[in-house]
């Protein structure tokens, strides 16, 4: 489907949701290599970074799998970035659980991780699983977890400063107008008029998670 799709005329980029692990075989990947429209910025459901809770989750996959994965995308795709959905604080998840996750996250390096506290919900499984974890510790690890994610956004960001880089522009906001590169970093630009347009840009600095650029004349 997706090669068909790449044939299509006037089509610029395709990006794909959020992709289970397992998907990412390498016969998956050499193949999407050659699909030219694709953008370098995949989504990938991680979940935890400790097998144990990753077995209570019931998930399909091991942190070993999942790293391959990683391994098969970033060598397929130079530029890619990779971003991820992580729960803290799943019933059972201990303290050394959380630190194991938090190592593997540190080791992955992802752009940005989406995290979110365990909250019970009525007729699943984990729902009356013992160890049910206390609100201030899910709060905590959270938080710890989000400022790790921001710190790797701005360093990955930081990297971009000084690079010519094609953005899709798309609204304007306070006297910008922003877009998404290939693979999706914010940027903006003092310019109106140019939304639904791809056009050069050259990055001259970042301001919080957002990357600052100019047209190229």
């Amino acid at each position: 489907l997706l090669e068909e799709i790449n044939k299509i005329e006037g089509l610029k980029r395709i990006r794909l949701g959020s992709l289970e692990p397992n998907l990412i075989t390498d016969e998956f990947v050499e193949r999407l290599k050659r699909v030219n429209k694709i953008c370098d910025h995949f989504h990938l459901s991680l979940q935890s970074g400790c097998n144990d809770t990753l077995k209570r989750m019931n998930r399909k996959y091991c942190t070993e799998d999942f790293e391959k994965v990683v391994t098969r995308l970033r060598t397929a795709f130079p530029n890619v970035i990779l971003t991820t959905d992580i729960i803290v604080g799943f019933p059972g998840e201990t303290e050394e659980d959380f630190k194991t996750t938090f190592e593997y996250l540190k080791k992955i390096n992802f752009y940005k991780m989406h995290v979110f506290k365990y909250s019970q919900r009525k007729g699943t499984r984990a729902a009356v699983m013992p160890n049910q974890i206390d609100g201030n510790i899910k709060e905590e690890r959270s938080h710890k977890l989000i400022k790790l994610s921001d710190e790797n956004e701005k360093n990955f960001l930081d990297t971009y400063i000084g690079k010519t880089l094609e953005v899709l522009f798309e609204q304007e906001e306070q006297g910008y107008t922003k877009g998404h590169t290939s693979n999706y970093l914010v940027v903006k630009v003092k310019e109106t008029g140019i939304e639904n347009k791809i056009i050069k840009v050259k990055i001259i600095d970042r301001e919080n998670l957002e990357l600052i650029g100019e047209i190229m004349q």
